[in-house]
């Protein structure tokens, strides 16, 4: 199977939607890409116990993506093989009332790992220029100064959304936090295809919502404000890769391994050396135990 480079995905210069393909014609067969995971689960497990040992970078996994494009079950296979303690998942349902008292970003900020940790955000705060942009009614419930209807939400109002969520990934980056954001590119196609298998299938019928049919409904605008905002977010500290997903198990690979080879250019990640008084003493306190 074709080696996975991280360029090959990641966004550097203004991109079309419609010019990348959502599967790859890399000739593997389910059990070479499930092997191929499982390696990089294991690396990626072993790292996260020195990250956490290091206790100086977090690590921030952003996954958007259309309805069934496999962001749950992605994160089910990526980070299995992870201590509990070293990973936490956020899913951002629409915002409650609590949330709504503070702003936008104020619920993702209280999200963010700790040092030593990975954190996936499941949906992201990038639903503040998707969603709401393709239903900007969603704005009034955040009752905002100067903006009393749908009518006083012009475009300048999103350019400062855009350039507010640039400042916050580009905040938490200069503090340690790695960020990697990862849009999960599924086809119309394929997408109806999975809508069906949760109607026929019974023990799927519980994912599926009339409100999936709603949204589908607005493709084509969710497919130009992403764009729109892939292209105006992917900074270096803060990368967007965009990932082929109309084949899940090749999705799953691909994320993994992006994560795999760019956490190993932060070659500082060790575990600390103990302090030299206390490896002078080690047979002290090897003796201080046996008599104990």
């Amino acid at each position: 199977m074709k080696s996975i480079d991280p360029k090959d995905f990641k966004v550097v210069e203004k991109i079309k939607l419609k010019k990348i393909p959502t599967l790859l014609d890399i000739k593997a067969d389910d059990d070479e890409k499930e092997e191929k995971l499982d390696k990089v689960q294991a690396k990626l497990s072993d790292l996260q116990d020195v990250m956490y040992a290091h206790n100086k970078y977090s690590v921030l996994i952003c996954l958007q993506g259309m309805d069934t494009s496999g962001k749950d079950s992605l994160i089910r296979e990526v980070f299995k093989e992870f201590n509990p303690r070293g990973v936490v998942v956020h899913s951002f349902k629409t915002p409650n009332s609590t949330e709504l008292e503070h702003d936008y970003l104020w619920r993702h900020y209280i999200a963010l790992p700790e040092k030593g940790k990975f954190a996936i955000f499941n949906r992201t705060h990038y639903e503040n220029v998707l969603v709401t942009r393709v239903h900007p009614e969603f704005i009034l419930a955040e009752n905002l100064p100067d903006i009393t209807s749908v009518k006083d939400i012009k475009p300048k109002f999103w350019e400062n959304r855009i350039e507010q969520i640039n400042h916050f990934e580009k905040h938490i980056a200069q503090n340690g936090t790695i960020v990697m954001k990862f849009f999960l590119h599924l086809s119309k196609d394929e997408q109806k295809e999975r809508l069906l298998r949760r109607l026929e299938e019974g023990k799927h019928n519980w994912k599926f919502s009339p409100g999936d049919l709603k949204e589908r409904g607005h493709w084509d605008e969710y497919q130009q404000y992403y764009e729109e905002a892939i292209n105006a977010t992917s900074k270096e500290h803060a990368p967007w890769y965009i990932v082929p997903a109309d084949d899940k198990d090749m999705a799953r690979y691909i994320v993994a391994k992006i994560i795999w080879e760019e956490m190993k250019q932060y070659t500082d990640i060790k575990v600390p050396e103990l302090n030299k008084e206390i490896k002078d003493n080690f047979e002290v306190y090897k003796k201080t135990l046996e008599d104990s």
